[in-house]
């Protein structure tokens, strides 16, 4: 669970030289797009025509057509130019964030404590979750992620160990699960959900906070 606040800005976005950058490039592409001035099918302008409309280098139109393509929402041949796809095919390119990166990004020092470790029978609610058989053993492990010496994370997680059988020889003392299990494990899918909540006493105590100050958690299956 982290502790904070984040905000995106969104709109038009302008590169340092006060011209317009990629992403209002691309934001007023896909307009045109899902509004239907450009349908299905439809040729979209050269890369030079679109640099001259906008106001910018060719290379920011070349940045932004390529996010489309690989989006699935336009089409780009060779000689044959670039038209808005047929049946658009929506991607997700997700990548499991590391900790231990975040905080170093930041410039403070990282810092992992383990809290505790338990290999236990599944409870009910996560066999139900996980479609796991009756006497399904799972990792249970709670740890921590300082930034300097202040809680930034509370790790609570649980490992399916018929799915990862070498982590029964991992005692997480000193690797982070968060990172053992990105290099250990192949990622195939993932169900993301967040949202806030209020600390309890036991999460307080844990993140040095008072009860009942917000936290945004972050679970991930």
């Amino acid at each position: 669970m982290y502790r904070c606040n984040r905000h995106e800005a969104t709109g038009f976005d302008m590169s340092e030289t006060g011209r317009t950058g990629y992403r209002a490039v691309k934001a007023e592409i896909l307009n045109r797009i899902r509004s239907r001035v450009w349908p299905s099918g439809h040729s979209i302008p050269s890369e030079m025509e679109l640099a001259t409309e906008f106001g910018c280098a060719r290379g920011t139109i070349n940045r932004a057509m390529l996010e489309l393509q690989e989006e699935g929402v336009i089409d780009r041949k060779r000689r044959a130019g670039t038209r808005v796809a047929i049946a658009p095919v929506r991607q997700a390119k997700l990548e499991i964030p590391l900790v231990r990166v975040e905080i170093e990004s930041t410039g403070v020092a990282y810092r992992y404590e383990l809290v505790s470790r338990d290999e236990v029978i599944a409870p009910g609610w996560l066999k139900a979750r996980l479609s796991l058989p009756p006497q399904s053993k799972v990792l249970h492990v709670r740890c921590l992620h300082f930034a300097g010496n202040t809680p930034f994370q509370f790790e609570d997680r649980w490992i399916n160990v018929a799915a990862v059988p070498q982590v029964s020889n991992e005692p997480f003392e000193v690797n982070n699960p968060n990172e053992w299990l990105v290099n250990a494990v192949p990622f195939t899918n993932a169900e993301f959900v967040f949202f806030a909540s209020a600390a309890d006493s036991e999460l307080a105590g844990h993140l040095g906070i008072s009860k009942g100050e917000p936290v945004f958690v972050a679970e991930r299956t």
